[in-house]
């Protein structure tokens, strides 16, 4: 069986005993971000199955576009990364923002 040389560990255990394997992150080619896809980026990244830097790399995520993912699960947990959550998690960010959502 031939295993490619991966840099770090090659799976991590969650911490509710489940196994992170590179086998379970998204593809590189990913286009659609749906909610699951997110948080097993997040977890790769927070229990260091890869590191920050070439998940962003792999996928093409901004600094903003990932750390809004890893603070909406921090905040709100795994049901705020899906898209029809943001309205509901979103907290505008001055009483302008408030005036012009209403």
């Amino acid at each position: 069986m031939y295993l490619p040389k991966v840099e770090g560990p090659r799976s991590v255990t969650l911490p509710d005993g489940t196994v992170l394997s590179h086998a379970d992150l998204p593809p590189d080619d990913t286009n659609r971000w749906v909610a699951s896809r997110k948080i097993i980026v997040v977890r790769g990244v927070l229990y260091g199955l890869i590191s920050m830097s070439d998940a962003k790399k792999r996928y093409g995520l901004s600094d903003e576009e990932f750390n809004s993912w890893v603070s909406a699960v921090a905040e709100h947990g795994t049901d705020a990364l899906k898209v029809t959550a943001l309205k509901k998690h979103r907290q505008p960010k001055d009483e302008s923002e408030q005036l012009i959502q209403r």
